[in-house]
């Protein structure tokens, strides 16, 4: 019965973060978010979004409840740690322990890019900013060494609490995420000479996401400090001064995490990935030359044509979640593919393929149907 009760509460925590999720996506501006959509519509683009059948209909909202905690089995008892990482885990607890349940193992990655690899970095960046506001050197990086010790440290704890064992793999990261890469500045005493320190802190210490994803005030206030940090490195080719902005980026994230509290600080973070993710399709679209040939030119036989487009998507559908805007951003890019492809007619009315089909469906049958699926070792082919 415990079993059972607990594995209910599993599934009506997912279904609570997709719907938040959904209607997160739905309130940015559409007029700044959502810009040129229209016209992509009208040029057989994107696909058509089926409207609501009854006037009277209500939109379901979440139950905004306590989240239970999922979950999970440790199997190893207590990790073993290098007792080398010098980064606080403890004072860290109740976010590692949400990370764990984000990155939860089965789960990991179909929700490495809309949330678990978001929380993970969010919770290095963390780490590092908060052990910078009480080291006696004040740097905002650790040695590589250290670093490979912290994160391995971190893997295994997050493992023992039931995440995924793969997330380095997984989320494409590696020690650097927490030394300081090749940007020059690391010291908390330079930074704050170089970068206009009050301006950035008012930008970023509190954003409003449906504001900050359309007008990008903090993400450009982070931009410019770690322009002025990689500004530093001299003799530099274009393309390192490129990588040497994108690793200051992580020096100024880490800055703003030593003058805010966790809390505060894992909002905004995860708040800017969430705006930088939107703006992206992650999907990786295979070569369909084969899938659509009989889509090409003029379409002789719908159902054959019809049946490969469904088979194309299943197989999108099966290497990540996306969120609803993602999903147009998808949706527009396999549009441009098929046009590449000489694919000429409408394959998205012809075929009754919505934008549903690219992104995360909130049913509980649908998130039931994909667990039972990963518990046995299988992804549904079926579409949400």
């Amino acid at each position: 019965m415990r079993q059972w009760v607990a594995w209910r509460s599993w599934k009506l925590y997912y279904l609570n973060l997709f719907l938040l999720l959904c209607l997160h996506d739905a309130c940015c501006n559409p007029l700044n978010n959502l810009k040129g959509f229209t016209e992509k519509f009208e040029e057989g683009l994107l696909p058509q979004i089926t409207p609501i059948s009854s006037p009277d209909a209500q939109p379901l909202l979440p139950l905004l409840a306590p989240s239970p905690l999922a979950p999970f089995s440790n199997s190893s008892g207590t990790p073993k740690l290098s007792g080398s990482c010098p980064l606080n885990f403890a004072a860290m607890d109740n976010m590692i322990t949400m990370t764990s349940i984000d990155c939860l193992a089965p789960f990991a990655k179909y929700l490495a890019n809309v949330i678990c690899c978001p929380q993970l970095e969010t919770t290095l960046t963390i780490l590092v900013g908060q052990y910078s506001k009480n080291n006696k050197d004040t740097k905002l990086a650790l040695n590589s060494t250290l670093a490979g010790h912290c994160l391995s440290d971190l893997q295994k704890v997050l493992e023992g609490k039931g995440a995924n064992g793969t997330l380095e793999r997984i989320c494409s990261i590696n020690p650097s995420i927490l030394s300081e890469g090749s940007c020059p500045v690391i010291s908390v005493q330079e930074f704050e000479s170089l970068v206009d320190s009050s301006t950035l802190l008012s930008s970023c210490e509190k954003i409003d996401l449906v504001n900050e994803c359309c007008e990008q005030v903090c993400q450009s206030a982070i931009s410019e400090a770690a322009e002025k940090l990689a500004a530093r490195g001299y003799g530099l080719s274009i393309v390192d001064q490129s990588t040497r902005a994108s690793d200051c980026k992580r020096i100024v994230l880490r800055w703003l995490a030593s003058k805010l509290d966790p809390t505060g600080a894992k909002d905004v973070l995860r708040g800017l990935s969430s705006c930088k993710n939107n703006r992206v399709c992650p999907l990786v679209f295979p070569n369909m030359s084969r899938s659509i040939k009989a889509c090409k030119n003029r379409i002789n036989n719908k159902t054959t044509c019809c049946r490969a487009m469904s088979h194309y998507v299943s197989h999108l559908q099966k290497q990540s979640f996306v969120t609803n805007l993602q999903a147009m951003d998808c949706a527009d890019s396999l549009g441009m593919k098929l046009q590449e492809a000489n694919v000429t007619q409408n394959v998205y009315n012809l075929c009754d393929i919505t934008l549903k089909d690219f992104s995360v469906q909130v049913t509980q049958e649908a998130i039931w149907r994909l667990s039972v699926d990963l518990k046995l070792g299988k992804v549904s082919h079926s579409r949400f």
